[in-house]
């Protein structure tokens, strides 16, 4: 089956856990989603690498895997600073939650971030994959 989209120039990992993003990473670049495929361990340092992007007009991720639960900067938190920062602006880039152990609390926290399109269960799956990339990056 032929593809209908093009391969994304960068996704990020933002995960602490070294097996979720070596799952994930392996899946991506199987199915051939993504030019370059980033991981960072914790939402600091996500931040950092966006707001370093921004500053010197570098690629920025189409596409973000969010872990919520993380030390150092939770996901949330990365959200937090992400709008308060305006980093989202004149920006295409989508961010989609993962998590492995998501509350009611989790789920509906999430419905206050617009940058936040979804979330999915640990780790991804290649319907997962066909699905986003469908909805999100489809040839028009």
């Amino acid at each position: 089956m032929k593809t209908q989209f093009e391969p994304l120039n960068m996704i990020m990992l933002v995960d602490d856990d070294d097996t979720t993003n070596f799952v994930n990473k392996r899946l991506l670049t199987k199915l051939g989603v993504a030019k370059e495929i980033l991981i960072k361990k914790n939402g600091a340092e996500a931040l950092e690498y966006l707001q370093e992007s921004a500053r010197q007009g570098i690629a920025y991720p189409d596409l973000i895997f969010l872990d919520i639960k993380m030390p150092v900067m939770d996901g949330f938190s990365f959200l937090d600073e992400y709008q308060s920062q305006n980093l989202a602006q004149n920006n295409s880039m989508i961010i989609l939650m993962l998590t492995s152990s998501a509350s009611f609390y989790d789920l509906e926290r999430l419905k206050e971030y617009d940058s936040v399109k979804k979330h999915f269960s640990k780790s991804l799956t290649e319907n997962d994959i066909k699905e986003i990339m469908a909805e999100y990056y489809q040839k028009k």
